[in-house]
């Protein structure tokens, strides 16, 4: 099962360990953009030390990262201790804001992938075609393009406009999911990136069929686990889905544990 943040005996073991696992899976379903795109984590508080981060090493493919090989850094993306790896202080410029922003964003997870980075670039943004897309009715924020994000001053419109949403669209560059760990993180992202897939696949197929407003809000709804009036629920389906993605990764790579 996957790690619980308010569980206050998580290890940054366990987080390296998950993390790890996040950025094979990235690579797994092809969600790369080979060294670039960052992962972070917060790990625990420790009293009178500054917050601090995991985060990839640059220059590494997602299918190289280890438990091990995983830097630490801090808020301003500076390298912790020793590594002999380099890591990229601008890559943890929108990262870094997120996690300020918001206590609730553990785990922070950026991609440029192709049907992502197509959505980015459409006026109409993500649009509630299909049961998976609908997870995001009116849960999905947008960033303008502001270049390449490089300038601390695009840190404070970025955190506005993702608010308390857990998946925002950057236009014009990519796709950013947040959550309370690893797993949720990228389950989001997974489901978001499919979401894309969808609507760039059925805009080739002619007119598009697009739910009524109150439909789609109440799939949302049901998808969240918020929805009244429904005979069943599904409590433990992500638990299951990672607990099977780990599987998978044991079985065909197990040394992004080391």
């Amino acid at each position: 099962m996957r790690i619980d943040h308010r569980d206050p005996n998580v290890t940054e073991e366990q987080l390296r360990i998950e993390l790890a696992a996040v950025y094979r899976l990235i690579a797994h379903f092809r969600m790369t953009d080979l060294v670039f795109t960052h992962i972070s984590v917060r790990l625990p508080d420790v009293e009178g030390q500054p917050e601090q981060f995991l985060i990839n090493p640059y220059g590494l493919l997602f299918e190289e990262i280890t438990a091990s090989n995983l830097v630490r850094i801090n808020s301003e993306g500076e390298l912790i201790g020793e590594s002999e790896h380099p890591v990229n202080p601008a890559g943890f410029v929108i990262h870094s804001a997120v996690h300020a922003a918001r206590e609730d964003a553990k785990c922070v997870l950026h991609t440029h992938t192709l049907p992502g980075c197509a959505v980015a670039a459409t006026a109409e943004g993500l649009l509630p075609l299909n049961q998976i897309s609908m997870e995001f009715y009116n849960r999905v924020g947008y960033h303008e393009y502001e270049g390449v994000a490089l300038n601390l001053d695009e840190q404070k419109r970025l955190v506005e406009d993702l608010g308390g949403n857990d998946a925002l669209i950057l236009r014009n560059h990519g796709l950013l999911t947040v959550g309370e760990t690893p797993a949720k993180a990228f389950l989001r992202m997974y489901y978001l990136n499919k979401a894309c897939e969808i609507q760039v696949a059925a805009a080739r197929m002619g007119e598009l069929v697009i739910p009524e407003p109150e439909v789609a809000e109440h799939v949302a709804q049901q998808l969240a686990g918020s929805a009244d009036g429904d005979d069943f629920t599904d409590d433990i389906g992500s638990d299951l889905a990672w607990s099977a993605l780990v599987r998978m990764l044991d079985r065909t790579q197990p040394d992004y544990r080391d």
